[in-house]
């Protein structure tokens, strides 16, 4: 296999899905994948990928799902179980391109979601340990309310502006996912089903203050999960708590992932 170089596109399906890469080659450490928000990217991440690599020796991998970033945009309107589509279509195929030999999923929010739907969906072995930040497993009022807010925000006032730094066709990005969370078919979305067939330890990283979800979220993990779910709450922050409190964000997720990735391969090294 040809190694990737630390930024590019990988090719998935019909779409090129930008990506940035940090740290050692698979084959010398295991790999933390970061799986973005709903209206996140590469870039939105700002250097907390660099701060969780240099915590953890880990390789970092994180990249830009179809619609967002520099990636190929998408139709619209996306389908309603989009995040089920990357969880056991679009992901499995990136994991194998990358050379997943071993590591965490981490991802936030929609992210989260998805890292949920493929722990549980799909019995890898290479997944040593799922971190989600402000996971959804059901929708609830609090979402669609805060989602409701930020469409008239992205049509009013300058959001659309901020976010366009972050995505090439800001527009794709945005109603591809704010058009599906206001579909009131989407009401009846619910993932909580695949916690119950995750086999590895989980992480939820949940702001005290997060206005896109309730501390039902955690609820619903703690009720489903058969395996070990580590919960972090995060005072004075809210649906972002890696950018609002982001030492604490970063002692917590690297934390778990060194334990994790210790206890699995066995070594005396930090991130072995």
């Amino acid at each position: 296999m040809t190694a990737l170089a630390s930024t590019g596109f990988l090719r998935i399906g019909s779409s090129d899905l930008e990506y940035r890469m940090i740290g050692p080659a698979p084959d010398d450490a295991p790999t933390i994948v970061m799986l973005h928000e709903g209206l996140g990217s590469t870039g939105l991440w700002g250097d907390f990928p660099d701060q969780l690599q240099a915590a953890t020796d880990a390789r970092v991998f994180v990249y830009s799902r179809a619609g967002y970033g520099a990636s190929t945009p998408v139709t619209l309107p996306r389908p309603l179980d989009y995040m089920h589509i990357e969880a056991l279509d679009i992901l499995p195929k990136l994991l194998d391109q990358i050379g997943f030999r071993r590591g965490i999923l981490l991802g936030h929010s929609d992210g989260a979601s998805i890292a949920a739907i493929y722990a549980g969906g799909v019995q890898d072995h290479r997944v040593r340990g799922v971190a989600m930040i402000a996971p959804h497993f059901v929708v609830e009022d609090v979402s669609v309310t805060s989602i409701r807010e930020i469409r008239r925000a992205y049509e009013t006032s300058g959001l659309k502006s901020k976010l366009s730094r972050w995505h090439g066709d800001v527009d794709n990005a945005f109603y591809g996912w704010n058009g599906a969370w206001l579909d009131p078919k989407f009401r009846s979305w619910d993932i909580s089903e695949y916690l119950a067939y995750i086999r590895v330890p989980v992480a939820i990283l949940q702001g005290a203050d997060d206005e896109y979800g309730t501390m039902r979220q955690i609820e619903i993990a703690r009720e489903e999960c058969y395996c070990p779910v580590d919960v972090t709450i995060v005072p004075d922050a809210g649906h972002s708590p890696h950018r609002e409190a982001p030492q604490a964000a970063l002692d917590a997720i690297s934390e778990f992932a060194l334990r994790i990735l210790h206890v699995h391969e066995g070594s005396q090294g930090r991130a072995a």
